[in-house]
């Protein structure tokens, strides 16, 4: 079980979250990240096998748990903009293979923004937000 949530954490981060990622390889810190999530979990992971759930629901509920603050991703938010309102750019870099490094430029370039509009699954749909990240995309594309 300990071996498939850290699988099922470090693939969700690295598809969602790349930016965390790259912070927790250049600090070495990868080992010690997962092992503190999945630690926080066990105790929900031990009473839900004392309750006889299947093992891949307590896998699921685990990494639902672990991953609650990494939702919504910024990375994906950022490559929908682009995706959607700058399609040349993105296809331009995705051909280029630096699609996720500009992203996730875009996302420290957007930080102050998520910050202001305090970024959250309930708020991602605001589109006062939106058009903020679309200027400011906009700007670092035209620097």
């Amino acid at each position: 079980m300990y071996e498939n949530l850290r699988e099922k954490l470090w693939a969700y981060i690295t598809h969602n979250n790349p930016d965390l990622m790259f912070t927790l390889q250049e600090g070495y810190s990868v080992k010690t990240y997962l092992e503190d999530k999945i630690h926080k979990v066990m105790p929900m992971v031990l009473d839900l096998i004392s309750e006889g759930k299947p093992g891949h629901a307590i896998e699921e509920l685990a990494l639902q748990e672990m991953t609650k603050e990494l939702r919504p991703s910024r990375f994906n938010y950022i490559k929908d903009v682009v995706t959607r309102e700058f399609p040349t750019e993105y296809n331009k870099f995705r051909e280029a293979g630096v699609l996720t490094y500009e992203c996730i430029n875009m996302i420290e370039t957007c930080n102050d923004i998520f910050e202001t509009f305090g970024f959250c699954e309930t708020k991602q749909e605001d589109n006062r937000l939106r058009h903020a990240v679309i200027a400011r995309v906009h700007d670092y594309l035209s620097i």
